[in-house]
């Protein structure tokens, strides 16, 4: 009997590993011949830890589990869930990039190529690099770090660069609150990033690569390490590829917590041992990026893709989706939602489709106010703007961002005024203090708030004018982004600042 506990954080921190623990010791107990594969997370994170039993080729799902369930569970008397590709809210998915977490034993370099992986690199190996690069660009892939900047142009300008050394940078601090597929990868298919930065690496000329991770992830930051130092041993990775004779080898590197060091420029500083503060730009990290040198700086996501459009084809890939929003989009959902957790999909599915549908409705089971996308720099959505389609285009009509994917629910009982007041406050904390309108910006932004927020009407257009500096004056998205927050939430819910509607508008 093959039984698959997940080793994911959100798993792990519901008693994952305790459940784990109560099955080898009631089998040891009782003689049974069992074996326990800790794998990744499906992504449903109310049903964990979720425990599937395979017997004849078939992965009965159980959640959520308790170590007092064991017992039936063993026995065979536990309710199942039934098969989990049959579980309505993973049913409904398009998964690409997610395809294989928590099908497959990270630790499982077979297990991986078992279930399809390395077959984009084995097609990327018979290429060039300019028809790698084009591949990318035809596939339509935008970074899903946040700014989604298409990859292809990214990956264009690094590998007509002229120099001696290039870099491949994966960004995998993930640092916004209510976001966790980064983490979630790299837990349930490490081999996917690595084969992503692989390819990357050959089409741009980039012999060395380096994954950026946050200190928070220690269970990430394990597997990952285990991951490279396989991949290395298999010759995924080191100077004969697959026996190609061509060279890419990576190493993981851990930050020390700052939020600013998910900006590109502030993690190429930290990276390089300096203090991780943002850099003006131009020059570009592309012509001038780690150690002077060009450098493809993407996201975790935008990475682990690669291979699937190597895999699959650009034409493919690019089917999903709509618009210029091509492929499909990992919405984490959070906040007070009743089914939080990770839904992949094509680009084009409504706010309340993904909050409502897929997610239930909110936990309390009160009425949904408010949905902040993109992590706390995004926009806060009305319900009255629920059906706008998670695409780039409908959501910057919006007036928000995609970001990360991250959607964060509050029902009724929440306090926009206080969110607001909590955006700039975090600006202020967060901020690396390079440029003045985030680092005193967010502190005057803080005491305007507030002063709002205790009655003085007047300061209504001092945190206007103070947000449109911010906006255009910031070097990076930090102070940036931070009137996103703080303007939604003042039009949307000016009764929460103690105004009228006319009040907030003027």
């Amino acid at each position: 009997m093959k039984i698959y506990v997940p080793l994911d954080s959100a798993a792990i921190a519901l008693g994952a590993d305790d459940v784990a623990s109560a099955i080898t010791a009631y089998a040891k107990a009782r003689g049974m011949d069992i074996e326990i594969v800790r794998n990744g997370s499906r992504g449903m994170v109310w049903l964990e830890p979720l425990v599937e039993i395979e017997t004849d080729g078939t992965r009965r799902a159980f959640g959520p589990v308790a170590p007092a369930d064991v017992p039936a569970l063993m026995e065979g008397t536990l309710d199942s869930l039934g098969p989990v590709e049959d579980i309505p809210f993973f049913a409904r998915q398009t998964r690409l990039t997610f395809a294989r977490c928590g099908l497959i034993d990270p630790h499982s370099l077979d297990d991986y190529t078992t279930h399809g992986g390395l077959s984009g690199l084995k097609h990327a190996l018979t290429m060039s690099g300019a028809e790698m690069v084009e591949t990318v660009t035809a596939s339509g892939l935008r970074g899903r770090g946040g700014a989604g900047f298409p990859t292809g142009i990214k990956w264009e300008t690094v590998r007509k660069a002229q120099a001696n050394q290039k870099y491949i940078v994966c960004n995998a601090d993930e640092g916004d609150s209510g976001t966790f597929a980064d983490r979630m990868l790299m837990e349930g298919d490490p081999y996917s990033l690595i084969e992503g930065m692989v390819i990357a690496g050959l089409a741009v000329g980039a012999t060395r690569g380096y994954i950026y991770m946050r200190s928070e992830y220690p269970i990430a930051i394990r597997v990952l390490r285990d991951a490279i130092e396989i991949a290395r041993r298999k010759g995924l990775i080191g100077d004969d590829i697959l026996g190609s004779g061509k060279a890419f080898d990576l190493d993981l590197r851990v930050g020390a917590g700052a939020y600013v060091c998910g900006e590109e420029t502030a993690l190429l500083n930290s990276l390089e041992g300096k203090r991780g503060t943002v850099r003006a730009k131009p020059p570009l990290p592309a012509l001038e990026g780690f150690m002077g040198q060009p450098t493809v700086v993407n996201n975790v996501i935008s990475l682990a893709t690669i291979p699937v459009i190597f895999e699959k084809g650009a034409a493919y890939y690019a089917t999903h989706g709509i618009g210029r929003s091509k492929g499909t989009v990992t919405l984490q959902l959070a906040g007070n939602i009743k089914h939080g957790g990770l839904f992949e999909s094509g680009f084009g599915m409504t706010v309340g489709e993904a909050i409502n549908d897929i997610g239930g409705g909110t936990a309390s089971g009160r009425p949904v106010k408010a949905a902040q996308i993109g992590g706390p720099l995004g926009a806060y959505l009305h319900p009255d703007q629920f059906d706008t389609r998670v695409c780039y285009e409908e959501m910057d009509q919006a007036g928000g961002l995609i970001g990360h994917a991250g959607v964060t629910v509050f029902d009724d009982s929440a306090d926009m005024g206080a969110l607001a007041q909590f955006a700039m406050e975090f600006c202020a904390i967060e901020s690396c203090g390079k440029c003045t309108p985030c680092r005193i910006g967010a502190v005057r932004g803080v005491e305007t708030v507030q002063r709002i927020r205790t009655g003085d009407k007047a300061a209504v257009g001092l945190l206007e004018d103070l947000c449109e500096t911010m906006r255009d004056g910031s070097l990076c998205a930090l102070g940036g982004f931070t009137p996103y927050p703080v303007l939604s939430a003042l039009n949307g819910w000016p009764e929460d600042f103690g105004l009228a509607k006319q009040e907030a508008a003027q």
